[in-house]
């Protein structure tokens, strides 16, 4: 499985480095990145989009019909619209949302952004979401975008991701490790 994954993530980042290319050599980069957000909705929304590109029922004309009317129906540029083509011709609609997910990453390290993904035990306020972007920012040097949602089951504290980095402030880590602690002195 983990082969297959990794296999998945290669030909994405192929394809992904491809489009970057060429939206940055157009000067497209800003129109591809909201095209992205299109695309995502509609993977997030329809099960039969998701259906269309993991199915190996669907023949390569029915994904090629079937994503090149949702190109014009979404109003797609031809950059992306011709990639999805390409990718239904060669039967590697399957790994659109790590193309997804790996044109994003192209696209924000263009800008100088990073994303951090920030689990919390509560809801953050705009004010803390605003303290922990500066502080992230400063450790970084880059323009960060945070990605909270809420676990409640971490009691207090937080947990963030960016990059490589792990920092994980909450309770649930804290306690586990107070209890691994106690299991060796007794």
């Amino acid at each position: 499985m983990a082969n297959t994954a990794s296999m998945s993530q290669s030909i994405a980042g192929r394809y992904a480095q491809a489009v970057f290319d060429i939206a940055r050599d157009e000067g497209g980069i800003d129109r591809i990145a909201s095209e992205l957000d299109q695309l995502q909705g509609a993977l997030d929304d329809s099960a039969e989009l998701r259906g269309l590109i993991g199915s190996p029922l669907f023949s390569r004309d029915d994904q090629k019909k079937a994503i090149g009317a949702l190109a014009v129906k979404m109003g797609l540029g031809a950059t992306l619209a011709n990639t999805l083509q390409l990718m239904a011709s060669n039967r590697r609609l399957f790994v659109l949302p790590a193309l997804i997910g790996q044109l994003r990453a192209l696209i924000a390290d263009h800008r100088g952004e990073i994303t951090a993904d920030v689990t919390s035990a509560v809801a953050l306020s705009d004010a803390q979401k605003k303290k922990l972007t500066e502080t992230l920012a400063k450790k970084s040097g880059k323009t960060v975008k945070l990605n909270t949602r809420v676990d409640e089951a971490l009691i207090g504290g937080m947990i963030v991701k960016l990059g490589s980095q792990m920092i994980d402030s909450s309770v649930r880590s804290k306690l586990a490790s107070l209890q691994n602690a106690m299991k060796e002195v007794g």
